[in-house]
């Protein structure tokens, strides 16, 4: 389990999701670049369709790869079950590289129990979901938050109950258009969670580009997650608004650059100010 009050740097989680599409290939392949590049943590999404999508949006059709089928039916295909989540274990056990979930109703939630995972994701539309919430505080497992789409009023309400219930726990400041629109990502609210919760606080981005995502660090991030991919151009709603493993690659070390480039308060001399210093004053 992780322990998010003692990260030394930003802990980076690649949020696979289901930009697999229900490949175990590709899921594989995004595997290999987070290991890759450094990164700490790939991240899916584990449902059982039949629970998790409203009723209203099961008999929806839509336009897919395996043809035009209903909302239900494209949830069940990029789903993935027991055969693919032991593989995933196993194989990131390998690596080691850490793998987890975000959980969408109790059957999951119980299906992700069987696996030694550092943490579980509460995705933003789960936030107000506070059955759910408390009984994954429950577990004993780190807790991870997500507050997009959510009034303060929501977030400090299911804040309270992470105080309450969590054994351990971080909240993640998001906003949850994909992709994200510059003007929308207020990254002003890190710091003020910050301050206003007095926990560890992290940033989960869906914007095009890198930059906002090192801003975040640099506001006090302590977690990062990032939609990945092997292609931007694959199929799939979360895809266009993804990092591809170079950029993966370019945000590590950009991150890493922050811890560097923000040095300590204290104002000296610099070792290699020194003999300018020893020119231009004499001293």
């Amino acid at each position: 389990m992780i322990d998010f009050n003692k990260l030394e740097y930003p802990y980076l989680i690649g949020e696979i999701g289901i930009n697999h599409n229900g490949d175990i290939q590709i899921a594989k392949k995004l595997i290999d670049g987070a290991f890759a590049t450094s990164w700490d943590c790939v991240k899916f999404q584990k449902r059982n369709p039949d629970v998790a999508v409203p009723e209203k949006q099961k008999s929806v059709m839509r336009d897919t790869p395996w043809g035009r089928i209903t909302y239900l039916e494209y949830k069940y295909k990029v789903e993935f079950g027991r055969d693919e989540y032991n593989y995933i274990d196993k194989y990131c056990k390998e690596k080691p590289i850490d793998w987890t979930a975000s959980v969408w109703d109790m059957d999951s939630l119980n299906f992700l129990l069987e696996y030694d995972i550092p943490f579980i994701k509460i995705a933003s539309a789960h936030l107000t979901n506070h059955e759910l919430l408390i009984e994954t505080c429950k577990t004993g497992i780190p807790i991870l938050m997500s507050t997009g789409m959510s009034t303060l009023q929501e977030v400090d309400e299911a804040v309270n109950l992470l105080e309450k219930y969590a054994k351990s726990y971080a909240i993640m400041h998001t906003n949850s258009s994909y992709p994200a629109k510059y003007e929308d990502l207020n990254l002003s609210l890190i710091p003020f969670y910050i301050e206003r919760y007095n926990c560890v606080v992290g940033y989960s981005g869906h914007e095009y580009g890198l930059t906002p995502t090192v801003i975040a660090v640099t506001l006090g991030a302590k977690i990062v997650e990032r939609h990945i991919t092997i292609n931007r151009e694959l199929w799939g709603t979360d895809q266009s608004s993804s990092v591809e493993i170079e950029g993966m690659d370019s945000l590590f070390k950009r991150i890493r650059e922050v811890k560097i480039v923000k040095g300590h308060s204290k104002k000296i001399v610099t070792r290699s100010e020194i003999p300018i210093r020893e020119k231009l004053r004499g001293l």
